[in-house]
């Protein structure tokens, strides 16, 4: 039981070690954009993507990286199991709620107007 709890802990150590260096990086990447501030623009963006490239590299080491990573596989292969939409479909979709949106605008106009009739009627401002 003690082994296992060492073991635990000692990858909770390293994973701490590498969330901190993915964040030094990141952080680092943004300080040298700043530091650079004399020099050219493609200079300085490169520091910053250099930065996030190594801070993401370093994140991957944690198993929280690990875990992400797991997981936008498993959406991958999900992603390929969708059945998308044929054009006709799309296009008769796209229809119904073009004119489901025209109804409702002239329902809505329609209920707007027949209110700001009766309000004027029952006050004696117009009409």
């Amino acid at each position: 039981m003690t082994e296992q709890t060492e073991i635990t802990t000692g990858s909770a150590r390293l994973d701490m070690v590498w969330l901190t260096a993915a964040v030094v990086l990141l952080l680092g990447g943004l300080a040298v954009f700043y530091w650079l501030n004399t020099q050219p623009m493609p200079l300085r963006a490169a520091a910053v993507i250099a930065g996030v490239a190594l801070a993401v590299g370093a994140f991957a080491m944690t198993s929280q990286g690990r875990f992400v990573w797991q997981f936008a596989l498993s959406s991958r292969v999900e992603l390929r199991k969708m059945v998308w939409p044929t054009v006709p479909d799309t296009r008769n979709t796209t229809l119904v709620v073009i004119v489901f949106v025209i109804v409702l605008g002239l329902f809505f106009w329609l209920v707007d107007w027949v209110l700001a009739f009766s309000t004027r009627h029952l006050l004696g401002t117009g009409a």
